[in-house]
């Protein structure tokens, strides 16, 4: 992983592949490559960022109608020049690259080695180049015959594309597991790993499925399957804008998201809540709503801020469906030899629809005759396409590694979902289920609000930026929140940070707390508002740092605080997707005075398609 950007047609390709590459950087990545084609191949590659690719690049004049590029993020070899993409084969006839892994690589390699063939890196993508030009070269076939018959005895993830240098008036792309997504043009074609390196050129795209082997010539596309099978392309019109991948004026892109909320959020429900606030129609969940209803059990499977959502969406669920929740980290669910009885309900959260171990828990779940259902915003992407049904969030390009409105999203629609169950149960009265609609609707008013507390995160930010560590606490809706929080300044300010329970604060954490220790506590009115006060009375005794995440006017915390930062009123339903704005405000404040990369943290990529 992380990025591919391929081009053929008659357009001079170095500037489209260099600009893709800046489009996907968003993944994260830690060097960068290029091949052209014109005549004879011509390759670049580098450590570092792909600017430091195209200053490489502009010291020559050499150009091709074709090539592709690709961004790195290290699994099998350390980042560096060798290691980086494109991977030529030991004779020089195939040129790959890749997203994902091949798992059985060291076998291959052995393999291979005791041929003679010599290797000059430490990637498996190299050894799947060597394997391809092994079979071409020993067996006489043609460079579809070679690839198709390499990939069937790899195993693994991967996203390819690849260049053989006899053929060299064609690409050839494959998918299993890894994203992969064909951009359909006018005498010319496109292949990225996903769309936002193409939507400038064309909106017409083919998402490659799993087993798919596509031969990209300019004025023709032929889809086969490395099994034997025939294809017909179905091509999809591509709904993105280019100015939802730029900054639009905005110094990073998780600041852009984190202010495009409330727009997010408004298009999250726009066109599944009546016109006059009297019900939701989930149309993806048109055909199966009933039998959701009737379930005895829902597992909600995800990763990272999804699980965060996720664990919110239990809470949500278990008081307006009556369903008992289990929240499950997908990483752990595939491994552990799940329960999973037929009629169980399994919601899979994914912001990319991609990554690895929650389509793996996906599979499974279909295996053990689970009803599957995702929740995704990237429309086509693996996990709908492999469960039964689902909602998008249609929250719009997330580029910023680190999630924002990926969350408010996700539980906005997990309400939406548990609201329609309870109701359609009988749980929920009419008029409460208007009441629940009538709030969800002025969410994205209420988050406008909760914007407005920008300058004073930001002067908060100022005073903790040196700090080295955090806590987070919550109740109830607040307690995911917390995790969430905490998440966000670790991951893009590198400040060790925790999420807790309050309550859970006596059973250990309280023994951090002292002068330096900042202590955020998301404590905005609901049920546990009495507890929550007594919990910031015990951190203040032991002379801790308050920072309050309150209900605008809430003068009794204001008095015990250090510091407030308030939101706006809402039912504690919503709560969460209010108080959380200012965390992830004061995380990327922070982030930013530190000096730190905050849309490319270290370390990290967006769409994490391997396990």
């Amino acid at each position: 992983m992380c990025g591919i950007v391929g081009y053929i047609g008659s357009r001079p390709a170095r500037e489209i592949i260099i600009n893709g590459l800046k489009r996907l950087e968003y993944r994260g990545y830690d060097s960068a490559g290029l091949a052209i084609i014109n005549g004879e191949t011509k390759i670049f590659k580098c450590k570092g960022r792909v600017m430091d690719l195209e200053e490489m690049v502009n010291k020559t004049d050499f150009n091709g109608t074709v090539g592709m590029g690709h961004t790195r993020w290290a699994t099998h070899g350390e980042p560096n020049e060798l290691n980086a993409h494109p991977q030529i084969s030991y004779k020089g006839n195939f040129i790959v690259v890749h997203n994902g892994i091949i798992e059985n690589y060291a076998l291959v390699k052995k393999h291979l080695q005791s041929r003679g063939i010599q290797f000059t890196s430490q990637t498996d993508t190299e050894v799947l180049a060597n394997l391809i030009e092994h079979l071409y070269l020993e067996g006489d076939l043609t460079a579809e015959q070679a690839i198709t018959m390499a990939l069937n005895r790899v195993e693994g993830a991967y996203g390819l594309v690849i260049i053989c240098a006899k053929e060299t008036d064609r690409l050839f792309a494959a998918k299993k597991g890894s994203p992969l997504v064909i951009g359909v043009g006018e005498g010319e074609n496109f292949i990225a790993s996903d769309a936002t390196p193409i939507v400038e050129y064309t909106q017409r795209v083919i998402y490659l499925k799993d087993d798919d082997l596509a031969v990209i010539m300019k004025d023709e596309l032929i889809l086969k399957s490395i099994r034997p099978k025939n294809i017909e392309p179905e091509v999809k019109q591509v709904d993105l804008k280019i100015g939802e991948i730029d900054k639009e004026g905005f110094p990073h892109f998780m600041l852009k998201e984190i202010f495009e909320q409330p727009r997010a959020i408004h298009d999250t429900f726009r066109g599944r809540v009546l016109p006059d606030h009297s019900g939701i129609m989930l149309g993806g969940l048109h055909t199966v709503l009933e039998t959701i209803s009737k379930s005895e059990r829902i597992i909600i499977v995800a990763c990272g801020t999804s699980w965060h959502a996720g664990l919110l969406g239990e809470y949500i669920f278990e008081e307006f469906a009556r369903i008992p929740v289990e929240v499950e980290y997908a990483s752990e669910f595939r491994y552990r030899d799940p329960i999973i009885k037929k009629g169980d309900i399994v919601i899979a959260i994914s912001q990319s629809g991609e990554t690895a171990d929650t389509l793996a828990a996906v599979k499974l779940a279909k295996e053990r005759g689970a009803m599957v259902l995702g929740v995704c915003n990237v429309v086509g992407s693996s996990i709908p396409r492999e469960t039964h049904a689902g909602v998008y969030t249609h929250a719009g390009p997330e580029i910023g590694v680190a999630s924002t409105k990926a969350f408010t999203t996700q539980v906005t629609v997990l309400a939406m979902m548990a609201f329609e169950i309870g109701f359609l149960k009988g749980v929920i009265s009419q008029d409460y289920y208007k009441t629940l609609i009538d709030e969800l609707v002025s969410i994205p008013d209420k988050i406008e609000n909760a914007l407005k507390v920008n300058d004073q995160a930001l002067e908060l930010a100022r005073k903790y930026k040196d700090t080295r560590n955090a806590l987070y606490l919550g109740r109830g809706y607040l307690f995911p929140v917390a995790l969430e929080g905490a998440l966000k300044l670790k991951e893009i300010s590198y400040i060790h940070a925790e999420g807790y329970p309050a309550a859970e604060m006596k059973h250990g954490p309280i023994a951090l707390i002292d002068e330096n220790m900042p202590v955020v506590v998301v404590a905005t009115r609901d049920d546990t508002y009495e507890k929550i006060i007594n919990n910031i009375q015990e951190i203040k005794a032991r002379k801790g740092n308050v920072i309050a995440i309150v209900t605008e006017g809430d003068e009794l915390i204001k008095k015990m605080a250090d510091y407030v930062l308030e939101v706006p009123a809402t039912l504690p339903s919503f709560s969460g997707i209010v108080a959380v704005i200012p965390l992830q405000l004061l995380s990327y404040h922070i982030a930013v005075l530190r000096g730190c990369n905050v849309d490319q943290p270290r370390n990290l990529a967006k769409s994490v398609t391997v396990e």
